[in-house]
């Protein structure tokens, strides 16, 4: 098989290829193999099968960078929502890594700051830090980045906020101030998240 055009589009990585039986692919540079970038890549040039399949492989990258740009274009992603979603579509996972590494190289997706952005649009309805912090994990943040998120977000005054909204929760003979009921509250508050400076002010204030 041999190549009969290959042309520069307007981005000035990408490539439009088109070979000898008439398939025709768009790839970015940066997705292709090494096997298909090695000998001379031009028109009239004879490829191997392996150059053939990094020409395929890349035109494939290709597709799902732009699935991925649309999700981006909508909201903040993370990096296994993302690849979730790409899943989703019928990517393949060689591709939906190639994507999300270039991506997280231009800083069109970070964790850290898709951690900040959902602990900011949530603080308000959730009942605890501690749920906080697992749904963040459980959205594939690592524990540190989601820690450090939620304790930038967690000031004082909207960590005894969630605390009161938290015991409101509860029943009325867990709000009782008995030394059996405060034991038990303090030690439902503590597991779940809430630092002993905001358990201290309500049992003082309350």
């Amino acid at each position: 098989m041999t190549i009969t055009s290959l042309k520069t589009e307007k981005e000035s990585d990408l490539r439009r290829i088109e070979f000898s039986d008439g398939s025709l692919f768009s790839f970015r540079i940066c997705y292709l193999p090494k096997e298909a970038v090695s000998g001379e890549i031009e028109e009239g040039c004879e490829i191997t099968s392996a150059q053939e399949e990094g020409f395929r492989f890349a035109s494939a990258c290709l597709r799902a960078e732009k699935s991925a740009l649309l999700l981006i274009a909508r909201a903040e992603q993370c990096t296994l929502g993302l690849s979730s979603k790409l899943k989703r579509k019928k990517h393949e996972s060689s591709c939906i890594n190639a994507v999300i590494e270039r991506l997280t190289g231009l800083n069109l997706i970070n964790d850290e700051r898709y951690a900040s952005l959902w602990i900011d649009s949530r603080l308000r309805l959730s009942r605890s830090p501690r749920r906080l912090l697992t749904s963040l994990c459980g959205r594939g943040i690592d524990r540190d980045d989601a820690q450090s998120a939620l304790n930038a977000a967690l000031t004082e005054e909207a960590e005894y906020s969630m605390l009161l909204r938290y015991v409101k929760k509860y029943p009325l003979k867990a709000r009782q101030k008995g030394d059996d009921e405060a034991k038990s509250l303090k030690y439902v508050l503590k597991s779940e998240g809430f630092s002993m400076q905001a358990i201290s002010r309500f049992f003082n204030e309350e």
